[in-house]
């Protein structure tokens, strides 16, 4: 079997098959399927359905911190896990299994519960949400952790997050699209075609997607599961041989001394409120269904336009990342988004809801022809949304190179508890968006419930969804370039630390002990030259 470490040319490097590099991350694919199906709609449904208020705004982020607690936890699990079908697949199947029952329970089940039981509501809908924030983190955590083992090639690891967007657009984007257009399917409309009740309103709405995301999901985590299959097996375990098994008492020390770790816990968390936030089903709602008057004609048009735009920052990104590394590629997209929203939020704040060519229009399901603010704003957002989605998930192969990074520090390879102390800081400040959104709209618009598109248009509206639409994630983006700035893990240090790694783990397979190795290679002036990258 060693002989899978070391690609062909015995450059020491471990390089993914094609067909791997494309299949594994679809397991992203598969959890965001999830994050749409239940992160940007529970709070409507519980507010909508199960009449719940404010608390279903609450539970969201009070779940997203328990999501956040529970991760290390798993990711200690993860890293000391070992079983005849690897470290990363028992995880991947039993949270793909816990989320599908959960989401069941959740959407199907629980509005079966009479309102003159509204006490059970709440315990059922709480109980049930945090069974699936288990099973959410017991497949995500494979995603940051499992990088390590698909490859450590600086020329492909960037090309992770090409796949794992597209992973995550077969998930996330397939039921962004549909389900809007189900919940049309439920409106009721006066004679004028105004909406009265929203489709968000209705159960049956959720009854048809909630199966329609489990089976999109179970598909995608079989593929993902098959794309890991030959990689998830001892050899590729960090510097390989006997794995010391790290106390939980030491990971706080360890990310202490990772440094690297700490400023991609500020970036990442950066990113995710941004698209928590820009992408929230309740802003967007507001922004097209009522800002711009028209949801059903803007919603599609506008979501296809930023996976558009997305495609040519996805190559040159990836370009970008092999020539000069993962940092430098961050940065020059997030400063790119940021600099476009200065012209997104001036458009949003001369808008006019009382006059037409101050509005978005095109001509889809109802709405007009296209106008000049239009082309403006699709200028602006088009380019900037698209640097912007382009880099939003590269934090996560960025994870896997602070994950081989502290192995080349100290020689632990513990990828489980690096991707899920990540995420801890991730889901923290990401758990805020709910939240954030539901006090934002009361506060600036005085809503004690969240909007729907049959919401009146007024003033404190339109100030709520400049806020989250474009001063948030602004800010997001630029905690994420000064995080960045004292970054140390540029391209050529990468592959100073894989020709390090490699040349430790030959020395190991040949009867080497940990310690002499780490001891004998520490520059990459005393790695042999075959194994230089």
């Amino acid at each position: 079997m060693k002989n899978h470490t070391h690609d062909a040319s015995g450059k020491g490097l471990n390089r993914a098959k094609p067909y791997q590099l494309v299949l594994f991350p679809l397991n992203n694919g598969a959890t965001n399927v999830y994050f749409v199906l239940i992160l940007s709609y529970v709070a409507q449904f519980g507010s909508s359905i199960l009449h719940l208020g404010i608390f279903a705004s609450l539970m969201v982020t009070v779940m997203r911190v328990c999501d956040a607690i529970t991760d290390p936890i798993i990711g200690a699990m993860m890293d000391r896990t070992s079983t005849r079908i690897g470290k990363f697949r028992p995880f991947m199947i039993l949270g793909s299994v816990v989320m599908a029952l959960s989401v069941i329970a959740l959407y199907i089940l629980l509005p079966f519960i009479p309102e003159t039981m509204m006490p059970l509501r709440y315990v059922g809908f709480t109980v049930v949400y945090f069974i699936w924030v288990l099973g959410y983190t017991f497949q995500t955590s494979v995603t940051r952790a499992g990088q390590t083992v698909l490859t450590n090639d600086p020329n492909q690891r960037p090309m992770f997050t090409i796949f794992n967007t597209v992973g995550s657009l077969l998930g996330m984007g397939i039921m962004q699209f549909l389900i809007p257009l189900i919940k049309a399917m439920y409106d009721v409309k006066d004679a004028a075609g105004n909406i009265i009740t929203s489709g968000y309103a209705n159960p049956m709405v959720y009854r048809i997607i909630t199966p329609i995301g489990i089976a999109i999901s179970v598909l995608l985590t079989i593929l993902a599961i098959i794309g890991i299959a030959e990689k998830d097996r001892p050899e590729f375990y960090g510097l390989g041989g006997q794995q010391e098994k790290v106390k939980i008492s030491e990971y706080v020390q360890i990310i202490k001394a990772n440094k690297p770790m700490q400023r991609l816990m500020v970036a990442g968390a950066g990113c995710k409120l941004a698209l928590a936030i820009a992408t929230n089903t309740t802003v967007l709602l507001a922004l097209y269904g009522i800002v711009m008057g028209n949801y059903n004609s803007l919603y599609l048009p506008m979501m296809v336009l930023g996976y558009v735009c997305a495609v040519p920052f996805f190559l040159l990104s990836m370009r970008t990342s092999q020539k000069k590394g993962q940092r430098a590629s961050l940065i020059r997209y997030v400063s790119v988004a940021l600099i476009c929203y200065v012209g997104v939020l001036v458009l949003l704040i001369v808008s006019d809801y009382g006059n037409p060519s101050l509005m978005l229009s095109f001509p889809f399901e109802g709405g007009g022809a296209i106008n000049l603010y239009t082309i403006l704003f699709i200028l602006f957002f088009g380019v900037g949304y698209g640097a912007y989605y382009a880099t939003a998930d590269m934090p996560i192969p960025m994870v896997a190179d602070c994950s081989d990074y502290e192995t080349y520090r100290s020689g632990k390879y513990i990828p489980g508890i690096m991707g899920t102390m990540f995420s801890l800081v991730d889901k923290l400040v990401s758990s805020l968006a709910q939240t954030l959104v539901a006090f934002i709209f009361l506060a600036c618009a005085g809503l004690a419930d969240l909007p729907t598109d049959s919401t009146p248009y007024s003033a404190g509206i339109k100030v709520a969804v400049i806020v989250m639409f474009c001063i948030i994630p602004m800010l997001a983006w630029a905690a994420t370039l000064l995080a960045m700035k004292g970054y140390t893990l540029t391209g050529a240090k990468m592959k100073e630390i894989q020709a390090v790694n490699a040349a430790r783990k030959t020395a190991i397979e040949q009867g080497m002990s940990l310690e002499e190795a780490m001891e004998r290679y520490q520059t990459v002036d005393q790695v042999p030259e075959q194994l230089r990258n």
